[in-house]
């Protein structure tokens, strides 16, 4: 590293700092101190990005955080393909995360796939004064009669239910019964429960542990396995990154027996205690099942990142040495089938990219996971956050960002777009609440939730994908029509 480079990143942590500073003067003194907790820039050799996580966010501010209700169902349990998920409750969350998250799926909807489509109990006053107990056992006798192609239940309990002490449970285990052994689950997953939709997640795994897992322990399920049957876990399928990864695992000769959750059935869930490894792609919202199956059932589970050329090729070789040579071998062979591929990818697009400065706040993994895709393309993250991050997950980002990143831990919407226009970066990548703002403001934006309606990401065929879009996002001509805040002072 040379002096100058040293030099330059100093001036970028000490005008990041000051950034920080001037945010949090306009709060006060004791709303500034709180948030003040959550805000930093990294420091190369620490543990962790130097930041608190998974703490409730402040009343009053614009949080970008979900609820228990929307970990549950709208990442672990929604895209689950062949069952039925009820929301339990008023019309409104139903509504709300009704497709809401591109899970592609393959089935014939309303026969025997249903996650384009919307079950809710539909509370009204009555419901809340009397219960829906009984409301919520005839729309399961509904969906028996409607839909008898379905393979299992769950019951995504919103706010009220456990205000009022509906026991879903009890209906549940009753209906389970009357329909033959049915898999039915309750899920008390109602959003005012933690500080955010992370412990949906969490509520979610314990549910297939409990009702999934338990339920066939001892019995033969007529699985027959191979030395080379791995999971995908925390995989939605979000535009097909699923399909894309499953691609490259089997090319390499493994076997992929079940995907969890995106384009993934009950019977897969159920299998999952036969693999041989899981490959685990957002740590957030699965590492508690992830970890159960390592302390029961014995199977390891090795995290990956299929973003871009140079993850991708890590983490096949890191899956790869958890089998023997045939499978490494496998896994050099799809390494270098694509590397013609990845490499017109960056001739292309490295030229018109390289030297962009970009700016993340997303959920889940993709702060983190995506840095090495842009990276690949020659552009930089300067700055990088977690809406509902832990600890581990920060300390896990310290392998993929420089000294001096600013960071930002569930930041509120006039602190992101501040930092937007102190560091004038070239391309925002957030969700779809953020989107408009900064395109408003002339900025190049990219939702990073759903991919902004393109995808897939994941996989060889996905990073040509991203970095096309990363281009039209950046250098459409639009942007000679509006100018930034910053490009309309000079």
């Amino acid at each position: 590293m040379s002096l100058n480079t040293v030099a330059d990143e100093t001036d970028i942590k000490a005008r990041n700092q000051q950034i920080i500073t001037d945010v949090l003067q306009a709060y006060p003194e004791k709303f500034g101190k709180r948030r003040e907790k959550h805000l930093g820039t990294f420091e190369e050799g620490k543990p962790d990005c130097g930041v608190k996580s998974n703490i409730k966010s402040i009343p009053g501010v614009m949080t970008i955080r979900g609820c228990a209700y929307a970990g549950s169902k709208g990442v672990v349990w929604g895209p689950i393909k062949d069952m039925i998920h009820i929301s339990h409750g008023p019309v409104g969350c139903g509504q709300y995360s009704w497709a809401a998250r591109r899970n592609y799926y393959i089935g014939t909807t309303g026969v025997d796939s249903f996650v384009t489509m919307q079950f809710t109990s539909d509370f009204q006053e009555k419901d809340i004064v009397f219960g829906g107990d009984k409301k919520l056992a005839k729309i399961m006798d509904e969906i028996q009669e409607l839909f008898p192609l379905n393979k299992g239940i769950t019951v995504q309990s919103e706010c009220p239910i456990g205000l009022i002490g509906d026991d879903i449970e009890a209906v549940s285990k009753a209906k389970s019964k009357e329909y033959g052994g049915k898999t039915i689950v309750p899920v008390r997953c109602e959003g005012f429960r933690g500080v955010s939709q992370s412990l949906g997640h969490h509520l979610a795994n314990d549910t297939i542990r409990d009702f999934v897992f338990n339920k066939l322990d001892g019995k033969d399920n007529g699985f027959v396995g191979t030395p080379y049957d791995v999971a995908i876990i925390g995989d939605y399928n979000i535009g097909g990154d699923a399909w894309s990864s499953r691609i490259l695992l089997e090319e390499m000769g493994l076997r992929v027996i079940s995907q969890w959750s995106g384009d993934g059935t009950i019977a897969e869930l159920e299998a999952t205690p036969k693999a041989k490894l899981n490959v685990l792609h957002c740590y957030r919202s699965m590492n508690y099942i992830s970890r159960h199956m390592e302390e029961k059932y014995g199977i390891p589970w090795v995290e990956y990142n299929f973003f871009g050329p140079s993850k991708i090729e890590e983490s096949l070789r890191a899956i790869a040495g958890h089998f023997d040579d045939k499978i490494k071998e496998g896994a050099e062979r799809v390494i270098a089938k694509y590397k013609a591929l990845t490499q017109a990818v960056i001739d292309k697009y490295k030229p018109r990219l390289a030297g962009k400065k970009v700016m993340l706040f997303v959920g889940g993994l993709r702060p983190r996971h995506v840095i090495g895709a842009y990276e690949d393309l020659g552009m930089e993250v300067v700055g990088t956050g977690y809406e509902f991050g832990h600890n581990d997950d920060y300390q896990r980002t310290t392998h993929y960002i420089k000294d001096g990143t600013l960071i930002y831990d569930d930041v509120t919407g006039f602190e992101f777009e501040k930092f937007v226009e102190k560091v004038q970066p070239d391309l925002v990548g957030s969700g779809i609440k953020e989107k408009y703002v900064f395109q408003k403001m002339g900025v190049p934006f990219r939702q990073m939730h759903s991919w902004d309606y393109s995808g897939p990401y994941h996989g060889y065929d996905g990073f040509a994908i991203f970095a096309r879009d990363m281009d039209m996002a950046i250098n459409s001509p639009v942007w000679a029509l509006t100018k930034t805040p910053w490009k309309k002072a000079k």
